[in-house]
């Protein structure tokens, strides 16, 4: 866990230099667009509230949101996206998973390949690197909005797999199953989550060096810096020293 939050803070600084506001809402409003395919009704789809949660916390404003509801209902002129997952490895042979919303699949798996082949990586088959992950929910709350004890403690009590904390989060890992009930309860009790969502997390993680982790990040960059993509996962060891190079 704790090299994943290391990684999810360097994400988080770097997204606060580099990424516009307004390719952070297109990602935003895609999410939300999907979630209310489902339903619209954010009283019964756990993931549209999940998703329009995760737009105020980045100051979305209402008008976007709402409009990305509509393109979901028919309401307004919109795309038709679909999700789509793609697999493959990146420098030292670490394994990346890229989730994707797109409304042409040609088209972002081409430019999805050439990132990979750029970086020195290749972009493997549907599976070919998914069996080294696990999938899990996960819940991020800033860490002002409790003690790590309190929680804690919460968590357990709401029927999270485990809780930790560190310098900017707190962060609740659940079964897949449990999500929605261990968002809604700590919902209740602490407000909405900065995220709750599903993800990757890597079984056996890979030990590499300052250069190769800096190679992975401009893998990682170019893939996050493409509309279509929502989110990338590694299975990269980010050890204290490459942190602390990959921060400077």
């Amino acid at each position: 866990m704790a090299g994943h939050s290391q990684f999810k803070n360097i994400m988080h600084r770097k997204g606060a230099q580099d990424k516009k506001r307004a390719k952070i809402f297109t990602k935003l409003a895609r999410e939300i667009t999907v979630s209310a395919k489902i339903s619209d009704d954010i009283n019964s789809n756990p993931r549209l509230r999940a998703a329009i949660a995760a737009a105020r916390v980045q100051n979305m404003p209402k008008d976007n949101i709402d409009r990305a509801i509509k393109k979901a209902t028919g309401a307004g002129e919109g795309d038709n996206y679909e999700e789509v997952r793609y697999e493959g490895y990146g420098t030292a042979g670490v394994a990346v998973i890229v989730e994707a919303l797109t409304d042409n699949r040609n088209r972002t798996a081409s430019e999805v390949r050439a990132a990979f082949a750029k970086s020195g990586g290749n972009l493997g088959e549907t599976g070919s690197v998914g069996f080294m992950f696990n999938r899990l929910g996960e819940i991020v709350y800033p860490v002002d909005k409790a003690g790590a004890d309190e929680m804690f403690e919460a968590a357990l009590e709401a029927g999270a797999a485990n809780a930790e904390t560190d310098d900017e989060n707190h962060i609740i890992e659940t079964e897949i199953e449990d999500l929605n009930a261990v968002r809604e309860a700590l919902t209740e009790k602490f407000g909405d989550p900065e995220s709750a969502k599903l993800v990757f997390r890597a079984v056996t993680e890979a030990d590499i060096n300052v250069e190769q982790a800096q190679s992975i990040m401009k893998l990682v960059d170019v893939l996050e810096d493409n509309d279509d993509v929502q989110n990338v996962w590694t299975n990269v060891n980010w050890t204290d020293e490459i942190v602390a190079a990959l921060d400077n």
